[in-house]
């Protein structure tokens, strides 16, 4: 069955290569009308996969789902249906000196296969980006969010159907290893495997893939508090990046704060703490730890250089702040540290796609090839050489 399916997908993404921009945006915009429409079926779906969760596990909140987010994911479809076309984009051109012209063209990857947990966001997500960049979806959900996702695919492949279109160009697959297995296993009929989720997901996958990959890592984020900090922006920053969301890979996690202002370090909190964080002070067992909760660490350090080589080598990579007055060191900051995206006098909590106008995203990439940070469509989206001449030979 999950061979058939691979193939089904293969052969479904060849119908893409044929559709126009304005095709492809219409199908987008029916799907955003559709979710908004068949909201509360989708809703009742999310209920089932709820009642099988313990409301306290940190994914809870990542699957769950209302109105007001599905009202989010028809409104990041949309998003994705307004961008321009990464497709038959002139990535540059050159005339040889024998007239030869040679042109490098962005294209589809074709088939993509996403492995994810529980968060059904992502059905929506990965489907509309790999759809506007021209590729089928392979989605392999985790069986948290099971019925959810079936929900939402349903009402994909209602959208497909009426454009006249494969449904193959969004499957689902079973949500047990036989399925990953294979998946990662289909040399020929895969051309890419992007992991979103957990640490051990990602390097279970790195791992086994016998496909390429790219890696969407776990976030462990810091905020580093200079000396030179305005006491306001830090309280805010640290309060937003700790509690708008603790369940997404973006949620500060560790506090890293100079000497000077531990007497401030109550009142730095204080906002953080009235919404219910919890305060691990110079507890190194709580280092280097994604929390997905409430749970935040803080390392006081002497100076800037001790909490530079403290989040070097506790960062996974993802995000990371500094909030600082001193404009020098902000600058330097953003230089040496090694992560996909660092801020300065912000929080954490603005990694996403389409915070950074990308529409919605595939994944937060922490890896350095290909790709890095938020992934949207050109990131998800290849390229080919095409050249051109008038019968020019080689000696």
């Amino acid at each position: 069955m999950i061979e058939n399916q691979l193939s089904a997908a293969r052969e479904a993404s060849y119908a893409l290569l044929s559709l126009n921009e304005a095709q492809t945006n219409a199908l987008l915009l029916d799907l955003a009308d559709a979710l908004e429409s068949q909201s509360q079926s989708i809703v009742a779906a999310n209920a089932a996969d709820l009642s099988r969760m313990d409301a306290s596990a940190p994914n809870y909140d990542r699957l769950l789902l209302n109105a007001e987010r599905i009202q989010g994911i028809a409104a990041d479809t949309r998003n994705v249906a307004s961008l321009p076309s990464p497709l038959n984009r002139v990535l540059s051109e050159v005339v040889r000196p024998n007239g030869m012209k040679i042109t490098k063209v962005s294209v589809p990857f074709g088939v993509i296969g996403v492995i994810y947990e529980a968060r059904p966001n992502v059905t929506v997500d990965v489907f509309s980006l790999c759809f506007k960049a021209g590729s089928a979806a392979l989605l392999k959900g985790g069986k948290e969010a099971a019925d959810s996702n079936a929900a939402l695919v349903q009402v994909i492949h209602q959208v497909l159907a009426k454009h006249g279109l494969p449904e193959a160009l969004c499957t689902l697959l079973p949500n047990d290893r036989e399925a990953t297995a294979q998946l990662l296993n289909a040399v020929g009929q895969v051309d890419l495997v992007i992991p979103r989720g957990s640490r051990g997901l990602i390097d279970f996958v790195r791992q086994n893939a016998r496909v390429p990959v790219i890696e969407t890592g776990a976030g462990v984020c810091h905020t580093y508090i200079d000396k030179s900090a305005d006491l306001e922006k830090a309280r805010a920053i640290i309060c937003n990046g700790k509690t708008r969301r603790v369940s997404v890979c973006n949620a500060l996690d560790c506090v890293v704060l100079h000497e000077a202002l531990l007497p401030q370090l109550d009142y730095l909190l204080a906002p953080s703490i009235e919404k219910g964080a919890q305060v691990h002070v110079e507890e190194p067992e709580w280092f280097g730890r994604e929390m997905l909760s409430l749970h935040m660490a803080v390392k006081v350090v002497r100076s800037a250089d001790e909490a530079i080589a403290f989040v070097q080598r506790h960062t996974s990579h993802h995000s990371e702040s500094i909030v600082a007055e001193d404009q020098e060191l902000c600058q330097r900051y953003a230089r040496v540290i090694d992560a996909a995206c660092v801020y300065q006098n912000l929080p954490t909590s603005w990694t996403d796609g389409a915070q950074f106008g990308f529409g919605a995203e595939i994944g937060i990439s922490t890896q350095k090839l290909h790709a890095r940070g938020p992934m949207a469509l050109p990131e998800i989206t290849t390229y080919k050489y095409i050249i051109v001449g008038e019968g020019q030979t080689r000696g």
